[in-house]
């Protein structure tokens, strides 16, 4: 049975004012291919900093204005995104605040596009999280919303979103997303010829981590992430057929979620990929899957931990903590402790304000790596089928005396631009798109070497506001730090390879 807090997944609220803000879609079409528009794109080669392009690990220099009220690094360049005043619409905002701002009159569409316009192109010409960006597109599309407002507000009114650039605007999610206010400023990072996925190319150079720029930020829904955490935009389209929005999400320090599989049309024939939000915070994150399904789970999350701990409707028994397993390795996969540490620190919280039980069960999954390969490629079938069927048996048995399956993300911290080596960054998620269940992963803490660490939260099958409410309630209880506060996206001081520790203070 479908909860409550999901059945009009399929129903998804429709936004029919939104329809003519596509005027300009069939001109853009023209100028671009099946991807979206390609409009205003940087020109290879353009110089980013004094000397030549930069690399990871180097520091940044602004290569375009600076955002209105931003202040100055130490090298007297504009500090992308920062600190402003509140009226200043240059000011970095989290996507509910920018809707509400913009459908009260308070903030005009134009300005919010033209913060994040200046944003992006002060930070990342380092950064590189942003293949191409639309400006025109979106300065368009900002007057149009603003004739638009005038009949009714918009859940995500004014917010400037960038989208993956293997799914281009034309995609459902990105189509639901406009509908409900968006405004699609630029066509984020993705991998390109290498067979690992956890990276993001584009014709400037590889896509940096905003925590350390020697680091990758994950992938495939790399620039999203990227983006999303340095502040240049407060939203971010993903995609995960393995881990693509969770690893990301992990290593950047930011909300990622994949939706249960099945519950929109997968872009991939094996039924492996769902679409899924890279946001800053959870709400942000909860209004994207409202926008995307239908659902009502932005209020809620805005809630944190007094809506989720105590709430009698969480817990399918009725009333009291949610019953909940961890498991390091989920049996087969191998885990470094620096990540195991603070993603077992961050359930541990949730448990100790009472929103979680433990319950003892030891889980032990076959490695899916055969099954998810014979689904994308000519190989034993039969034999994958077994093993999924396996999983999935296994992961039933789990679900029937747990509400909740808490992991670490990613077996390991980030890894630097030159690829993982030996490791297996999906071995933590990839099960999960094999057996559909909803994941996120939200913010636990830091690896020692200054990296991001993720926890992954599993629930039943369409139990989206499980995941809602517990990151919710882990936000709450310990609001997570992002790149752009602590300073290290304002001009990337740090030396290369140097981490940021917890303290916020610079060290390797």
């Amino acid at each position: 049975m479908i909860p409550p807090a999901t059945r009009a997944c399929h129903r998804p609220r429709r936004y029919a004012r939104r329809r003519h803000l596509d005027g300009g879609a069939e001109r853009d079409r023209r100028h671009g291919d099946e991807r979206g528009p390609v409009m205003d794109t940087a020109t290879p080669g353009d110089p980013v900093a004094p000397g030549g392009p930069a690399t990871p690990g180097s520091p940044a220099h602004s290569d375009g204005p600076a955002a209105p009220g931003s202040a100055a690094c130490s090298n007297g360049a504009p500090v992308p995104g920062g600190p402003a005043s509140s009226a200043d619409p240059a000011a970095p905002r989290s996507a509910v605040e920018i809707a509400e701002l913009v459908n009260a009159g308070r903030l005009r569409p134009v300005d919010v596009v033209e913060a994040a316009l200046a944003r992006i192109g002060s930070a990342d010409g380092t950064l590189r999280a942003f293949r191409e960006t639309w400006p025109e597109r979106a300065r368009h599309a900002a007057r149009e919303l603003e004739r638009a407002l005038a009949a009714g507000p918009l859940p995500l009114a004014g917010v400037p979103l960038g989208v993956k650039a293997t799914e281009g605007v034309d995609s459902l999610q990105a189509r639901r997303l406009v509908a409900a206010g968006c405004i699609p400023v630029g066509a984020t990072a993705v991998p390109r010829g290498t067979p690992w996925q956890t990276w993001g190319h584009t014709d400037r150079g590889p896509t940096a981590n905003p925590w350390r720029a020697d680091r990758t930020p994950g992938g495939s829904s790399a620039g999203s992430a990227a983006a999303v955490a340095a502040g240049l935009v407060p939203l971010a389209t993903g995609n995960d057929g393995a881990g693509s929005v969770r690893i990301p999400a992990a290593w950047c320090g930011v909300v990622g979620i994949k939706i249960t599989n099945g519950l929109l049309p997968a872009s991939d024939a094996a039924g492996l990929n769902a679409p899924g939000p890279l946001a800053r915070t959870v709400a942000d994150a909860a209004a994207y899957l409202d926008a995307l399904l239908g659902t009502r789970l932005a209020g809620q999350a805005r809630g944190g931990l007094r809506a989720a701990v105590g709430r009698h409707d969480l817990d399918p028994a009725g009333g009291g903590p949610l019953r909940a397993v961890w498991s390091t390795t989920l049996g087969h996969a191998e885990v470094d402790p620096a990540v195991a540490g603070p993603a077992r620190a961050a359930a541990g919280r949730l448990a100790d304000a009472g929103l979680l039980r433990w319950v003892a069960h030891d889980l032990t999954l076959a490695d899916p790596a055969p099954a998810w390969r014979a689904l994308r490629a000519p190989d034993d079938r039969a034999a994958a089928a077994r093993l999924r069927a396996g999983n999935d048996a296994r992961l039933a048995r789990l679900f029937a005396v747990a509400d909740l399956l808490l992991t670490p993300t990613t077996p390991d911290p980030a890894h630097g631009h030159a690829g993982p080596g030996d490791r297996m960054s999906v071995a933590l998620t990839w099960a999960f798109n094999l057996s559909g269940h909803p994941t996120a992963s939200v913010p636990a803490g830091f690896a020692p070497d200054g990296t991001p660490v993720g926890l992954q939260i599993v629930a039943r099958h369409r139990h989206e506001h499980l995941l809602v409410h517990t990151a919710a309630a882990l936000e709450a209880l310990r609001p997570w730090p992002d790149a752009q506060v602590r300073g290290i996206v304002r001009g990337w001081r740090l030396s290369r390879g140097a981490g940021w520790r917890p303290d916020g203070r610079a060290g390797r």
